[in-house]
């Protein structure tokens, strides 16, 4: 019987945005601007929900989840893109190239269950206030984001468990400036449409399900309130204009690169930098400037901070 001789790839070569130098700068200088401000204000939402007793209430406590979560998010990617688009040569390990899938994969599950979880605090918040303080105790708050950590795992693993073990023996080249399933599947050495047909299913699936579930949430909240306020939707559009946003940014590229079953085009890792550096670094400015109680926190915080220098 005949055998074929696999050597094992032990590298990936990531082709990256640009090959312009002049771009390169560019980018290179834009994504670590977008990383530090993804990083000082998120980690400000975190730091604002634990200072001000005020905002620590169920909205806020997933809120600022929401935000540690974002750092992470783009934490896996928008670093070593930033290292690549200086070096000439765009090398990521076998290893380490599995990892970085999986933490996008757990960190994308972890966001999709605290978006549901926030649409529900919503839906409390507004069509049943009365009740909203039981419903919405403590302990269901961290159950959700405990919740959100144990589906980004399984998530992961169910489609790391079918990849991992896959034969490399050819081609390294991954047309992107991150690794994921798609792309990493169409460069093992043995037919992939059945490996395709499991990561489109699992993450495919994942994603149309949350986006038309947060969909149908929130036009179910806006009914109602229609007809509590007699068709006077303003307040209701005003606290879900926030989360409409983010949901429409986030879910926007998972749809197209996991709905659709492995794009050819090169454009889906154009989109993902909506995932990876534009909705992290949005989240914090959508919330702080439509937000009342946190734009009163941060007043509250800057007159200490002029108080305690004069004292």
């Amino acid at each position: 019987m005949d055998t074929l001789n696999y050597s094992l790839v032990s590298e990936f070569v990531l082709l990256g945005l640009s090959t312009s130098q002049e771009t390169k700068v560019f980018l290179m200088l834009t994504f670590s601007l977008l990383y530090l401000g993804i990083i000082l204000g998120n980690l400000f939402i975190v730091f604002l929900v634990i200072a001000d007793s005020h905002l620590q209430s169920p909205m806020y406590f997933l809120l600022a989840n929401l935000s540690f979560n974002d750092v992470w998010v783009s934490s896996t990617t928008i670093p070593k893109m930033i290292s690549d688009l200086s070096n000439e040569y765009k090398m990521i390990s076998f290893q380490g190239c599995m990892t970085q899938i999986c933490f996008i994969h757990i960190m994308g599950g972890v966001e999709m269950v605290l978006l549901i979880a926030m649409a529900f605090d919503r839906y409390m918040a507004i069509c049943k206030p009365l009740h909203y303080l039981n419903i919405m105790s403590p302990k269901r708050c961290v159950s959700f984001v405990i919740t959100g950590w144990v589906t980004g795992v399984i998530h992961a693993m169910s489609q790391f468990a079918f990849v991992i073990n896959l034969p490399f023996c050819g081609p390294n080249k991954v047309d992107s400036f991150y690794c994921d399933f798609p792309r990493i599947i169409k460069l093992a050495c043995t037919e992939g449409t059945k490996f395709e047909f499991v990561v489109a299913a699992n993450s495919g699936f994942m994603s149309m399900s949350t986006f038309f579930l947060l969909i149908l949430s929130y036009i179910f909240i806006l009914a109602t309130v229609w007809k509590r306020s007699s068709g006077d939707l303003s307040k209701a559009f005003v606290t879900l204009s926030a989360h409409i946003t983010v949901v429409v940014l986030f879910f926007t590229p998972c749809m197209f690169l996991y709905v659709w079953p492995f794009p050819t085009s090169s454009i889906d890792k154009y989109l993902f930098i909506a995932d990876f550096a534009i909705t992290p670094a949005l989240n914090p400015v959508i919330y702080t400037l439509r937000n009342k109680d946190i734009k009163i926190a941060i007043q509250k915080l800057s007159k200490r901070g002029h108080y305690d220098r004069f004292c």
